[in-house]
C-alpha cells in the first residue's frame, strides 16, 4: 500500500467506461487524441484506466467464481434448507459442472475482460501517433508506456484464453469492426491466440522497467511480471495447444529466480505477502494497487472476503466495513463426510476424511491436506494493540467476537440463536430441506458448514489504513520455484522437485519441527509424486483465484478427478458422476456474444 504506482489515482477520460460485448466502444469520439495528450500526466491517466479495468475484471468476483467453484478447494454452498444463496443455481452449477452459454457469470466475465482489451487497443492506437518530445518525455519513456499496455492486454488475453480457448477472436484494432473467432478450426485458433500472447510478451519485455529491489515497479507491468506470465503460458502449453514446453518454462523460471529480470527473493514470513505493506516484500513481483475508496479496491476486497465473511463478521473482526458484503455462502470444500451421530453444534461425531479409506482422494479436503505442524493451520487472530496478526489463516470451530477473545457469536437462519461453530463438513444436520446424507453436494449446507479462509488479513477500518488498501498480489517468486518443481517432477526427478518446493514451504514450520515436517509428503500422500505436486500448488495458492481450475486441467483432473461429492451424491434424484464430460474443460461463449457477433464459433459440444 505504501508505494503506489503514480498512475493509479489519475483521473482520465476513459475511467468511467462500462463493459461492451462487441468491443466497439468509442472513447475519444468527442476529442482528438492530439488535443487530449498534452503531457506525461495525460498519458499516465489513460494508462491508469487499463490498470483499473484489469483490476476490476481479473481480480473481481466473476473470474474467481469461474476458476474456483468448479475446482476442488472452494465452493459456493447454499444454506437454510437449500434456499439462501441458491440464486437459481447460478453459482452452484459451477460446482456441478453443468453450466450453459446462458450463464450470467460467464457473460459478465467475458464482457469485463474484453472491455480491458478494447481500452488497450484504443490507447495503443493513440500512443502510436504521439510525439514523445511534445509530451516532454523521452522516446524510451513513451515506449515503456506502450510496452506496459501491450503486456496488460496480453495478460487479459491470457486469462480469457484460459477460459474459452480457441473460440476467441484476435482483436488488436481500435476499429469498430468486430472480428470473429481467430480461425474456424478450433485447434488452429488456439495456436493463433497462444502465439499472439507469446509474441506480445517477448516483444515488450526489454522496454519494461526492471525491478532493482526498491519496489518502485511492483504496481506496474515490469520485466519480472512479463516473464512470469510467459512462464505460465509455457507451463500450460499442453493444455492450450497440445505442445510440451516444460523445458522452456523451467529455463525461464530459473532466469527469473537468478535475477535476470529483476531483483526478487523468497520471503521468510509468508504473512508479509498479504499484509498492508506487501509491496515491500522481496517475493512480490507484481501486485494490483488498491487504495480504499479508489479504483477497483472494493471489487478486489469483495473477492478476498468471500471465503471469510458471514453475516456476523463485524463482531469477529471488530468493526463494520463499508461496501463489503457478508456472503456467508463461500467456504472451503469439506474435508470430512457426515458419518456418525449429529452433534448439537452441527457436524457429526465420527466423520471420515475424504483423504482416508474408503475414499482415498488425492484432491479436495483442503484444510486437512495441511500438516498439523504448519503454522498456517490455525485460526486467524489480530491484536489491535500491537497491530499484529498471527500466522493462522482459517476460521474453524467455535467463533467468538473480537478475534476469538470475546463472547461466542450466534448463528442465524437454520441455526438461529445457537452458537456459531464452523465444522469441516457440509450437510443438513438439522434435516431442513433434505434429510442428512453421508455425502451431500453444495446445495445442502447449513450456516456453520465449511471452514473459512482469511488469507489477506482483515484489519479494523481505522487500523493501518484498512484492509481494503492492501495491494492484490498477482505474481510472486514462489510460482517460479513451483514451475521448476513441476517440470522436474514430470521428468521423474522427484527429489529435485521436492527441493524446489521445500525452499518455499520451509517457512511454514518452526525450527524445531521443520526437518520432520519436510521429510514427509503430508496428509493423504505416501510419495513425493505428481499427486503431491498438485496438492502443493493447491496449498500454496489456496484462495488466490484464477489458477486452481487450470492447475487441475494441466494434471488432467478437472473433469476426470474425484473429490468430495463426485460419484457420491445426488441432486433431484440424479447421480452426480465421478467423471464429468470433457466439454466442460472449456467454457461456452456467452449466448449474448454469439447473438451480436455471428463470426464467433462456439466451443465444441456446446
Amino acid at each position: 500500500m505504501t508505494i503506489k504506482c503514480k498512475i493509479f489515482g489519475v483521473v482520465c477520460l476513459m475511467a468511467g467506461l462500462t463493459a461492451c460485448t462487441d468491443l466497439d466502444e468509442k472513447v475519444y469520439d468527442r476529442i482528438d487524441a492530439s488535443v487530449y495528450y498534452q503531457n506525461e500526466a495525460s498519458v499516465k491517466g489513460a494508462v491508469a484506466a487499463i490498470y483499473n479495468q484489469t483490476s476490476s475484471t481479473l481480480a473481481g468476483e466473476n473470474f474467481f467464481h469461474l476458476s474456483e467453484y468448479p475446482a476442488d478447494q472452494i465452493t459456493w454452498r447454499v444454506w437454510n434448507g437449500g434456499q439462501w444463496g441458491w440464486d437459481e443455481a447460478m453459482k452452484t452449477v459451477l460446482s456441478w459442472h453443468n453450466w450453459t452459454s446462458e450463464s450470467t457469470i460467464i457473460n459478465n466475465a467475458w464482457k469485463g475482460a474484453w472491455t480491458a482489451v478494447g481500452l488497450a487497443n484504443l490507447l495503443l492506437n493513440d500512443l502510436e501517433g504521439l510525439d514523445a518530445a511534445s509530451l516532454g518525455i523521452s522516446q524510451e519513456r513513451l515506449e515503456q508506456y506502450v510496452a506496459e499496455v501491450r503486456t496488460l492486454r496480453a495478460w487479459n488475453y491470457y486469462c480469457i484464453f484460459e477460459l474459452w480457448g480457441g473460440a476467441l477472436p484476435l482483436n488488436t484494432s481500435a476499429s469498430s469492426e468486430v472480428p470473429g473467432t481467430a480461425d474456424a478450426d478450433w485447434n488452429t485458433s488456439c495456436k493463433i491466440i497462444y502465439d499472439f500472447i507469446a509474441t506480445e510478451l517477448d516483444e515488450t519485455v526489454k522496454a519494461l522497467a526492471k525491478e532493482d529491489g526498491s519496489h518502485a515497479t511492483v504496481n506496474r507491468a515490469n520485466q519480472g511480471m512479463n516473464r512470469m506470465l510467459k512462464a505460465r503460458l509455457l507451463l500450460n502449453a499442453e493444455v492450450f495447444i497440445g505442445e510440451n514446453h516444460y523445458d522452456e518454462c523451467e529455463a525461464l523460471s530459473k532466469e527469473i529466480i537468478n535475477g535476470t529480470y529483476g531483483s526478487y527473493g523468497l520471503d521468510s514470513n509468508y504473512r508479509n505477502l498479504y499484509s498492508i505493506d506487501n509491496v515491500k516484500s522481496p517475493e512480490v513481483i507484481f501486485a494490483l494497487a488498491a487504495e480504499d475508496g479508489q479504483g477497483a479496491a472494493n471489487a478486489i476486497s469483495n473477492v478476498r472476503t468471500m471465503v471469510g465473511m458471514w453475516y456476523g463478521y463485524a463482531d469477529y473482526f471488530g468493526q463494520s466495513y463499508d461496501g463489503i458484503g457478508a456472503w456467508n455462502c463461500v467456504c472451503l470444500v469439506p474435508s470430512f463426510d457426515n458419518s456418525g451421530n449429529v452433534l448439537p453444534t452441527g457436524g457429526t461425531d465420527h466423520p471420515v476424511c475424504f483423504l482416508d479409506a474408503p475414499y482415498g482422494d488425492k484432491l479436495g479436503a483442503p484444510y486437512e491436506r495441511f500438516d498439523n505442524r504448519d503454522i498456517r493451520k490455525q485460526n486467524y487472530v489480530y491484536d489491535a494493540a500491537s497491530k499484529t496478526h498471527g500466522p493462522g489463516m482459517f476460521l474453524k470451530g467455535e467463533v467468538r467476537a473480537n478475534f476469538g477473545k470475546g463472547d461466542v457469536l450466534l448463528a442465524d437462519a437454520d441455526r438461529d440463536g445457537q452458537a456459531l461453530v464452523y465444522v469441516d463438513q457440509l450437510g443438513t444436520f438439522l434435516n431442513q430441506g433434505r434429510n442428512l446424507e453421508t455425502v451431500m453436494n453444495p446445495r445442502w449446507g447449513e450456516t456453520n458448514s465449511g471452514v473459512r479462509l482469511v488469507k489477506y488479513p482483515l484489519y479494523p477500518n481505522d487500523d493501518q489504513g484498512g484492509f481494503k488498501s492492501i495491494d492484490d498480489v498477482q505474481f510472486r517468486l514462489a510460482e517460479a520455484y513451483y514451475n521448476i518443481a513441476e517440470c522436474e517432477m514430470r521428468k521423474g526427478n522427484s527429489s529435485e522437485a521436492k527441493n524446489y518446493v521445500d525452499q518455499v514451504r520451509q517457512r511454514y514450520f518452526t525450527s524445531s519441527n521443520r526437518a520432520a515436517a519436510l521429510s514427509v509428503p503430508g496428509p493423504g500422500f505416501t510419495n513425493f509424486d505428481m499427486d503431491w505436486m498438485l496438492s502443493e500448488w493447491g496449498k500454496e495458492y489456496l484462495g488466490e483465484g484464477n489458477r486452481r481450475r487450470t492447475d487441475l486441467r494441466r494434471f488432467d483432473k478437472f473433469t476426470q478427478g474425484t473429490w468430495w461429492f463426485w460419484g457420491r451424491a445426488t441432486e433431484d434424484g440424479v447421480n452426480l458422476p465421478a467423471t464429468r464430460d470433457r466439454k466442460y474443460e472449456w467454457y461456452p461463449l456467452p449466448q449474448s456474444a454469439l447473438s451480436v457477433n455471428p463470426g464467433l464459433v462456439q466451443n465444441p459440444n456446446y
